[in-house]
């Protein structure tokens, strides 16, 4: 294997994810603050990753979160259904008045000149009640699975849910597991849980035991206490500025094999330069840049995240992996929702080319 991961053959499961299931209000076009109706939409970034590689690359995917039993739980549950995710719950009794919740997401997804506008509630959270010694890891780990993975927006919402992520990874790795985190990080989120220092803290902790990353250079930066480049990258498309940190990112984290992010330059919310880039054991690849007219932008991140890691977990070479991943999160954003509408044959196509509007 070129990229240095040895994963496992035999399997129960080739995928499984901690994170919080979250339900998004989704207005549309119009502002919150004046909307009358709204899509809801199921999320979790975590969450994504196991739904896209399910319903979209057919792998055996699973979710480990929290549950409240209520009216939103089962939608949010039957969603997860749908999109063919083993559920691992640990289940809340909501008390029908405070709670404990599903979070909400609130989200317009802006127009031209307008930027989308994304803003929580996730006031008494199921999830974040989540901690160390809620899931059986032996169990779940006993019929063996070949992937684990986590991220920084799970990581943010209280001080026992990225205990949990250190733990599950660390069962991880003992079970034969390759494992891999998104530093999705959210300056809203970790502001109320201590902010940037103790962000690098306990991420630290987590990613220890982590393989692959997937972040782009604020989040190395803020999630990893990563320096800045010395140099300001000539547009937001260029991959210079990330290659030139991950000497800094392995310098701290030695173990970590993969390192891969998107490069997105916004012209307008509705127009998007989109290109993706990964460092492997060593050496760069970068996707291709695509031109994109964006439905809903939200998602794209956790669909070339679930397309890199199909293309690693099926054992194409990184340069087929990052296509694939680049070309699955292009098509995201042009689906409403946060998680895949395409096929795997979709996928295949626009990664080989299959648009009038690639550019080599």
């Amino acid at each position: 294997m070129s990229h240095g991961l040895n994963i496992r053959k035999d399997a129960e499961l080739d995928f499984l994810s901690l994170g919080a299931l979250v339900h998004r209000l989704d207005p549309g076009i119009i502002p919150f603050r004046k909307a009358t109706e709204c899509q809801i939409h199921v999320s979790g970034g975590e969450f994504n990753v196991a739904a896209n590689l399910s319903d979209c690359f057919g792998l055996k995917t699973a979710v480990a979160s929290a549950m409240s039993d209520y009216p939103i739980g089962d939608l949010i549950a039957e969603r997860v259904r749908a999109m063919g995710v083993k559920p691992f719950y640990k289940h809340f009794k909501h008390d029908g008045v405070t709670g404990p919740n599903m979070a909400a997401v609130y989200s317009d997804r802006g127009f031209g000149v307008r930027a989308p506008v994304v803003f929580y509630n996730r006031a008494n959270e199921a999830a974040a009640q989540l901690k160390p010694g809620d899931f059986n890891w032996k169990a779940i780990f006993a019929g063996g699975v070949k992937w684990v993975h986590s991220g920084g927006i799970f990581a943010a919402l209280s001080p026992t849910t990225a205990p949990l992520a250190a733990e599950m990874m660390k069962e991880a790795k003992a079970a034969g597991a390759i494992t891999s985190f998104d530093l999705n990080f959210r300056e809203k989120l970790w502001k109320i849980s201590g902010g940037n220092e103790r962000a690098v803290e306990i991420i630290g902790t987590i990613v220890e035991n982590v393989d692959v990353l997937v972040g782009n250079e604020e989040d190395l930066q803020k999630g990893l206490g990563i320096p800045g480049p010395e140099v300001a990258a000539k547009s937001k498309l260029d991959p210079s500025v990330f290659f030139g940190m991950i000497d800094n990112v392995v310098k701290k984290h030695p173990h970590v094999k993969v390192v891969a992010t998107t490069l997105r330059e916004v012209h307008s919310t509705s127009r998007h330069s989109w290109s993706a880039v990964a460092w492997v054991d060593g050496k760069t690849y970068a996707a291709p840049t695509a031109e994109l007219d964006v439905v809903d932008r939200v998602g794209g991140g956790d669909g070339f995240a679930a397309g890199f890691i199909y293309g690693l977990l099926s054992g194409e070479a990184p340069e087929e992996a990052i296509k694939l991943g680049w070309a699955h999160g292009a098509l995201l954003t042009t689906f409403p929702g946060d998680t895949t509408m395409a096929t795997v044959d979709q996928v295949r196509a626009f990664a080989k080319g299959g648009s009038a509007r690639i550019q080599r």
